[in-house]
């Protein structure tokens, strides 16, 4: 067991607006022991995703986080001490913890916690081989299933999963459109991700946009917001026209409460389809998921993207750019270096 002190955010009241650093509680405790069943971990590199704060507005009846609990998150963590049998003293995993240094797990949780991919630096493991690329890989090749010279569009495009979404869709030969909020995110879409059209949300009229570079319709649309822009992209799809429904970030807290999409009606038009995706659905093929990333990744196919802040002590800010859009690609926070001199 390590000496030391265990730093965690605690959650502290339910969010009423804008999600910040007054929704939580800075404490310091003493590492914690895992009983039977269990392990203790370090945690190393936190993720964070948009769908955070539903588990953080919703009470325990309702699979939300309890008040006084610290906040749960995935994260790449290092095993410390370990009571499972398949985990070993210096492994580095992949799974459900939280806002802290060190956190006791039993390996459960949206999926079972595994060891990183071999070779992996824990950065990739926590983003791109993580939940945003496995949502990502699966979202496209098995429910987007864009055919060469198909239109794709992508929103919420230089966030973790879009930033993902419209590589892989590039590579199956398609045509990519990418909406983002922001020149940045809009000049990192056309010169690192290498897509056929950018459109910034923030300074421009998106249908007139869609339009012009979309003027035969939409194949695929890859769903990150929900909201406005999935009626858009409703009004012009084609026959036999997929839509990916991944995250509805438009949605997430909005008050009052935004209308569903008044243009599904179009899907019967053109014999269209529109599937949810959950990730974990397909955990037992994770391994092939991330083979093929990483193939790409160093073949220099694909550019993985993180925005990274440094240090658990801005966790709560961390979360809030999310929704305020700050965000270039994958939001990471680090805490620690991996312990080179752990061995079981």
């Amino acid at each position: 067991m390590p000496d030391g002190t265990n730093r965690r955010w605690l959650i502290e009241k339910r969010p009423e607006g804008p999600v910040g650093p007054h929704n939580f509680r800075w404490t310091e405790s003493g590492i914690p022991s895992p009983g039977e069943g269990k392990m203790l971990v370090r945690n190393l590199w936190l993720s964070f995703d948009p769908t955070q704060i539903l588990g953080l507005a919703a009470s325990p009846a309702e699979g939300g986080y309890p008040i006084g609990d610290p906040m749960g998150t995935f994260a790449v963590s290092q095993v410390i001490e370990s009571h499972l049998p398949q985990f070993r003293p210096g492994d580095l995993v992949y799974g459900a913890s939280a806002w802290e240094d060190y956190s006791v797990v039993d390996g459960k949780g949206y999926w079972d916690t595994a060891k990183i991919l071999p070779g992996a630096s824990p950065r990739l493991a926590a983003g791109l081989l993580g939940i945003t690329g496995m949502v990502a890989y699966f979202g496209v090749v098995e429910v987007g299933r864009p055919r060469p010279g198909e239109v794709v569009v992508v929103s919420a495009a230089a966030g973790g999963v879009g930033s993902v979404a419209v590589q892989i869709a590039r590579l199956l030969g398609a045509r990519v459109v990418g909406i983002a909020g922001g020149r940045e995110k809009c000049e990192w879409l056309v010169n690192e991700a290498h897509v056929d059209g950018a459109i910034d949300h923030r300074t421009e009229e998106v249908a007139t946009r869609l339009d012009a570079l979309c003027p035969n319709g939409i194949d695929v649309y890859f769903d990150n917001v929900g909201g406005p822009m999935l009626d858009l992209a409703l009004e012009r799809l084609r026959p036999r026209g997929r839509v990916v429904l991944c995250g509805t970030t438009a949605r997430y807290r909005a008050e009052p409460p935004l209308p569903g999409p008044r243009n599904y009606w179009q899907l019967i038009m053109v014999n269209g389809r529109m599937e949810g995706l959950l990730g974990r659905d397909y955990f037992d093929r994770f391994p092939e998921a991330m083979a093929a990333l990483k193939g790409w990744l160093d073949s220099g196919k694909i550019h993985s993207k993180e925005d990274v802040v440094e240090g658990l002590e801005h966790a709560p800010e961390t979360l809030a750019r999310l929704y305020s859009g700050a965000n270039v690609g994958k939001q990471l926070l680090r805490i620690a270096d991996p312990a080179p001199s752990l061995s079981g």
